[in-house]
């Protein structure tokens, strides 16, 4: 595959992102969602596969095909200057070779990073996880873009094992993750401050946590050792329950109310998209 030079570009300042401070990733799940987010003042802009898969038709939960992903997260990339990571759940593919499609397809989308889960039912067991990020750790130096990896850790927030030994366990996934090749491990579910600051000073890569309502602001969580920080479905959501109290009020009382306050401006909108 030839590199492309812009993405390569991306994928080198997405890198550089996470050297220092703490890199804020609002999640986009279609293109005028990311171009509002970049508007914002993003540096870059991470997808959620969720909400991409909602927005397409699909349940979320590898359901969604490698094609249609891969169409869509073009598309965001195509309307924003900023780096953008995709979220492509455990890979769209089981075997090596399916697996490899995928991150050719996602690099040739343009993606500067991404993110891959260990997730199922039960989790994937270490060692296999780890092959599978080699494998897309050697798929993506193959086209001479330093993709940045973050590796998804599910042990808090599917509660795995007994939670007196779930950090030596994360810890334990995390380094053979970083040992596979690696950038960055995320860790959804974990939001206790003591146990976010003990993790993040015994991993040798950003720690990646998911944030939200209730959550410690970003300035906590940087303080804590976090190097960056997401919010997954939550945007997506707000955005989706807007959308179905403005239907339910117009198809039962007839009126518009809630239509009234917080909608983006028409004009603005179709500016940020010209």
């Amino acid at each position: 595959m030839t590199t492309d030079t812009t993405a390569t570009a991306h994928a080198t300042r997405f890198r550089q992102l996470h050297e220092t401070g703490v890199l804020v990733l609002p999640n986009a799940w279609d293109a005028a969602s990311a171009r509002l987010i970049e508007d914002a003042g993003a540096q870059a802009i991470a997808t959620t596969s969720a909400g991409l898969a909602w927005s397409l038709g699909h349940a979320d939960g590898n359901h969604l095909p490698r094609e249609l992903a891969a169409d869509a997260v073009r598309r965001i990339v195509n309307v924003v200057s900023v780096p953008v990571t995709a979220d492509i759940e455990t890979g769209y593919g089981e075997t090596p070779a399916e697996l490899r499609s995928t991150i050719e397809a996602i690099i040739g989308a343009g993606v500067a990073g991404i993110n891959i889960e260990d997730a199922g039912a039960p989790l994937r067991e270490t060692g296999e996880q780890a092959g599978r990020i080699r494998t897309v750790r050697e798929a993506a130096d193959a086209t001479g873009v330093p993709l940045f990896v973050n590796a998804r850790i599910d042990t808090y927030l599917r509660q795995v094992g007994d939670p007196a030994g779930r950090l030596d366990e994360t810890v334990s996934r995390a380094r053979a993750y970083i040992d596979a090749g690696a950038d960055g491990i995320f860790v959804p579910g974990l939001l206790d401050a003591e146990t976010l600051r003990e993790l993040a000073g015994l991993l040798p890569a950003p720690l990646n946590v998911m944030a939200g309502p209730g959550a410690p602001a970003v300035a906590e969580l940087a303080a804590l050792g976090v190097r960056r920080v997401s919010v997954g479905t939550a945007i997506a959501q707000a955005a989706y329950a807007t959308a179905r109290r403005g239907a339910r009020e117009l198809l039962g009382s007839g009126t518009y109310d809630s239509l009234a306050v917080g909608g983006v401006d028409y004009g603005e909108l179709n500016a940020l998209l010209s």
